[in-house]
C-alpha cells in the first residue's frame, strides 16, 4: 500500500493528482520565474498540487554543441528563488553523487534520470539525502526491474521516493509506453508519476538533437491517468520552437490550463469508480 508524503504544499500518493512542470532547461532566471508562475497559476485553477522541474545542467544532450543549462550554482540560485519568490516546491536533476549533498540544501525533490536509473551509488546517496527522490525508470527497463530500485532507497530509509515513466525503446529513434508499467510499479508502494512528454520523444530524431511528436501529449496524457497514476510530468514552454531544449516535444503553455482541467476530471472519475463511489 502507497503511504502519502508531502514535499512543500505538494502531497503525493494521498489519492489526489499533483503536477509536475516547468521547462525542461533553466535558460535565464526572469524565464524559469515566469513560467513557474503560470504554471503555478494554472495547476491552482485546476484544484491541482504543483511541483515545479527544471534542470540546471543536462547532461545526456545528442550534440557537444547543444545548450545544457547555466551549471550547477548559477542554476541553484535560481531555483532558491523560484522557491521563496513563486511559493512552490521544486524538483531538478542530479547527475553524481558529489552533486546530492549542495543540491539537497536548495530542492524539494532529487530527480535521477533515465539513464542513471541502475547507479547504485547515486540512489543510495540521494535516498540518504533525506529529500524526496524521482528516479525515472530507464529506457530499457521493464516495470517490473524497478523492484530494485525501490528496494535500493527503501534499504537505506528513504520513505520518500517516486518512480516515473518515460516510455521505454521500441527500435531506434522511437520510444512507446506500456500503459500496463502504471499498476505494475504501484504495486511496489509508491507514488507512479507519468512523465507525458519524454515519453514522446523522438532520441536523436533529428540526428543532431532528439525530435519529438507533442501534438499527442493530450491523448497520452488522458491514457495514463485513465491509469490511476499519482502524478502527471510535462515538460511545458512559453514558447517551444525557441526552447534551448526539448522543445519538440514540449506543450505550448497556452495548452496546459485545458489539459490540466481535462485530466483532473479524469482521475476524479477513476478514482471514485476505484472507491465504489461512483459520481
Amino acid at each position: 500500500m502507497t503511504k502519502p508524503f508531502s514535499v512543500g504544499k505538494a502531497t503525493f500518493g494521498d489519492g489526489r493528482l499533483t503536477i509536475i512542470a516547468g521547462p525542461c532547461v533553466i535558460e535565464s532566471s526572469e524565464h524559469a520565474l515566469m513560467m513557474a508562475r503560470e504554471c503555478r497559476d494554472r495547476a491552482k485553477a485546476a484544484g491541482l498540487d504543483f511541483v515545479f522541474k527544471s534542470s540546471f545542467d543536462k547532461a545526456n544532450r545528442s550534440s557537444i554543441k547543444s545548450f545544457r543549462g547555466l551549471g550547477m550554482e548559477p542554476g541553484l540560485e535560481v531555483l532558491q528563488r523560484v522557491r521563496e519568490e513563486v511559493d512552490v516546491p521544486v524538483l531538478t536533476d542530479i547527475h553524481d553523487v558529489s552533486q546530492v549533498e549542495r543540491v539537497a540544501e536548495v530542492v524539494d525533490v532529487l530527480q535521477i534520470p533515465a539513464f542513471l536509473s541502475r547507479q547504485t551509488d547515486l540512489i543510495v546517496a540521494a535516498a540518504k539525502s533525506g529529500k524526496a527522490v524521482n528516479v525515472k525508470k530507464g529506457q530499457f527497463l521493464a516495470p517490473q526491474d524497478a523492484r530494485n530500485i525501490v528496494d535500493k532507497a527503501r534499504e537505506v530509509g528513504c520513505e520518500k521516493l517516486l518512480l516515473t515513466e518515460r516510455g521505454a525503446s521500441f527500435g531506434y529513434n522511437n520510444l512507446v509506453v506500456d500503459m500496463r508499467s502504471f499498476p505494475i510499479m504501484r504495486e511496489f508502494g509508491v507514488p507512479v508519476v507519468f512523465d507525458v512528454t519524454h515519453s514522446l520523444q523522438l532520441p536523436g530524431g533529428l540526428g543532431h538533437a532528439t525530435g519529438g511528436q507533442s501534438e499527442y501529449i493530450e491523448p497520452l496524457a488522458r491514457a495514463g491517468v485513465a491509469c490511476g497514476v499519482d502524478a502527471v510530468f510535462m515538460e511545458v514552454h512559453d514558447c517551444p520552437e525557441k526552447a534551448l531544449s526539448d522543445g519538440p516535444n514540449a506543450l505550448p503553455l497556452k495548452r496546459l490550463a485545458p489539459l490540466l482541467s481535462l485530466i483532473r476530471d479524469i482521475h476524479e472519475l477513476v478514482r471514485n469508480s476505484s472507491s465504489g463511489n461512483p459520481r
